[in-house]
């Protein structure tokens, strides 16, 4: 790493950068190549590649086993999956969400033909409360999408609770959750169902891909019914069907990461440890990802830049790093209520979003997984550390933090 003694040995303003090859946030755990060859060699030889074949029917017994519930349905992807849960529970109305997740999220609302409200979440979890949804319940009210946002499980019992007493389906977004746990139990089972993604950047990989699961044995019916566009599976009366239909690619991608699950996400917690060293002691800057009185994936490396404490804001950190090859993120930005098309959408005036408004402004994911070594965290840890001495310094020279060029 090239020495870093004064403001000016910084890539953003002249110096030499830390990095040559740029490190990115997604996870980009492979299998060992032979595995991955011996996987795909089996799928040539069946002439199997679609249509719930063996490895999907092998993919969904290994995920209800691991996650302790009675169905997995998995399917094409994470979105695909959050939209069958959904039309498969809901026929009209509207759907209670988090403007402070992904935008698919809300889009797979939308794409059901049903009306998202935009709810505030939780100052310290990230995520919607109970108490926070129970002020947006009307007679309007279907379902409620909660989000286990970076691992921190979403409020499980108390909106489990409001839900059934006021007779509203649950469903939880889990694309952060997968082998994180509440009260020890793991998540994937609350709810009416739960949606994960094994998009390429998730700690479990299938290169892209998704699953739906629940314990309730007519519900599953219907979604392996809707996952497939022709009657070839099964035959339970659903309003719509769709080609949500898992490739044996994918699953193999998927088992073959599953193996290696509990490794990779020891490694995480590794990297995640030594960030923390160098952030605990950074002025600043606090870990917001990755809890320890549950189990967690580790997934996401998240830092939450107080601007009452240090003179640079969120957007000039990110922009330093990313001189230094690191390409950190802002997650969520700017919340999916400011993004087309729900950015025309007038919000009532009860409607507070407060918190989600503060959150993206100043959270900041790091690099983590497979392409990040302990030798790359430290130098990204002493990065930051340096940042946060010389943040005066820095502020005077670039003027004002949020007017950069």
């Amino acid at each position: 790493m090239p020495a870093k003694n004064r403001v000016q040995d910084l890539a953003y303003f002249g110096g030499e950068a830390c990095f040559n090859s740029k490190l990115h946030v997604g996870q980009l755990y492979l299998p060992p190549e032979e595995e991955f060859r011996d996987c795909f060699r089996g799928i040539f030889r069946r002439r199997y590649f679609a249509n719930n074949g063996p490895l999907v029917r092998e993919l969904d017994s290994r995920i209800a086993e691991y996650l302790d519930v009675r169905h997995a349905v998995c399917v094409t992807n994470g979105t695909v999956a959050l939209m069958i849960a959904l039309k498969a529970l809901v026929k009209e109305g509207e759907v209670i969400v988090p403007s402070f997740t992904f935008p698919a999220t809300v889009q797979a609302v939308s794409w059901c033909g049903l009306k998202p409200v935009f709810c505030d979440v939780d100052q310290e979890k990230h995520t919607l409360t109970a108490n926070k949804v129970g002020r947006h319940i009307s007679r309007k009210t279907a379902a409620v999408v909660g989000v286990h946002l970076w691992g921190h499980p979403c409020d499980p019992d108390n909106l489990q609770q409001l839900c059934s007493e006021r007779g509203i389906s649950l469903i939880y977004d889990a694309a952060h959750g997968f082998g994180c746990s509440w009260h020890g139990r793991k998540i994937g089972g609350f709810g009416d169902a739960e949606v994960f993604s094994f998009h390429a950047t998730k700690i479990l990989n299938g290169s892209e891909g998704g699953c739906i699961v629940t314990n309730d044995d007519k519900l599953a019916g219907v979604l392996r019914t809707m996952r497939n566009f022709h009657s070839t599976e099964t035959f339970s009366r659903v309003p719509l069907r769709i080609n949500g239909k898992m490739t044996e690619a994918q699953a193999g991608m998927a088992l073959l990461g599953l193996k290696r699950l509990d490794e990779h996400i020891s490694y995480n917690r590794r990297i995640r440890d030594i960030y923390s060293t160098y952030i605990e002691d950074s002025e600043g800057l606090a870990l917001v990802a990755g809890g320890d009185e549950e189990e967690s994936n580790f997934q996401y490396c998240v830092v939450d830049v107080d601007n009452t404490r240090t003179p640079i804001d969120r957007d000039l950190f990110m922009k330093l790093l990313a001189s230094e090859g690191v390409l950190a993120r802002r997650y969520f930005y700017p919340g999916v209520h400011r993004m087309p098309p729900y950015s025309d959408m007038v919000l009532p005036e009860k409607t507070s979003l407060e918190v989600t408004e503060s959150l993206c402004g100043r959270l900041l994911q790091l690099p983590i997984g497979a392409s990040v070594t302990p030798e790359d965290a430290k130098k990204i840890g002493d990065l930051l550390s340096f940042i946060c001495r010389k943040a005066h310094e820095i502020a005077e020279i670039t003027g004002n933090a949020g007017e950069l060029s």
